[in-house]
């Protein structure tokens, strides 16, 4: 049965978009980011787009594209709009439903990337923040680490608000230079992890496809 797995961050920046565009093609699995807060340098469906090699890969539009690269709730309300925890769950349904009758032959088997905004507790409006959605989508989640100072504090902090809040968690991809502090995280936290992926000058389709062949060892979803 394909599985809803939503990517989220210990915070902006970490590289959520390139794990998302590896799993993706890792496991051939849909693709979609409900909330797009900037998109001068390009939207994060674009860049998927354009490094998945694979032909069952699916990107679906973003229920709320904004202008402004700030915190979604900021962003929203710049343009004079609420994001609506129960509009997203819709285009949900929609995604669900289409893929039930469409490209894929084995739909049952084929899983759903969403990707977050930032870090979990980024608000989307005045009192829901992404852990919220999560919820709602009952969704599993990978949790996306990059090594830099502060960053093993922000790792826990983000494992701690998934354990009170009875997230299920598949493990860890890690980003950049990596020391020991993945295995201190993965023993802190007491998740595992998924990938170590490597600081790459360019990341393009054949550094996806490299990384993507690698990590399907260690998936716990295939």
């Amino acid at each position: 049965m394909g599985q809803t797995i939503f990517i989220t961050g210990i915070g902006t920046d970490v590289g959520k978009t390139v794990a998302a565009a590896v799993l993706a093609e890792a496991l051939q699995a849909d693709y979609w980011k409900p909330v797009q807060a900037g998109f001068d340098a390009g939207t994060d469906a674009a860049f998927i787009q354009s490094v998945i090699s694979n032909t069952q890969t699916k990107i679906y539009p973003e229920t709320y594209k904004l202008k402004l690269p700030a915190s979604p709730h900021i962003a929203a309300k710049e343009e004079g709009i609420r994001i609506e925890l129960d509009e997203i769950e819709k285009d949900y349904f929609k995604i669900i439903n289409a893929r039930g009758s469409s490209h894929h032959s084995t739909v049952t088997a084929q899983h759903l990337i969403i990707e977050g905004a930032g870090g979990i507790m980024v608000p989307l409006n005045e009192n829901e923040f992404v852990l919220h959605l999560i919820k709602k989508l009952q969704a599993k989640v990978v949790l996306v680490s990059r090594n830099y100072l502060g960053s093993i504090n922000h790792s826990l902090l983000t494992a701690q608000v998934c354990k009170a809040h009875h997230i299920e968690v598949l493990g860890w991809i890690f980003n950049d230079q990596y020391m020991n502090y993945e295995e201190e995280i993965m023993q802190w936290s007491g998740y595992k992890r998924i990938a170590s992926l490597p600081l790459a000058g360019v990341v393009n389709a054949a550094f996806i496809r490299q990384q993507a062949a690698q990590l399907k060892e260690n998936l716990p979803v295939c």
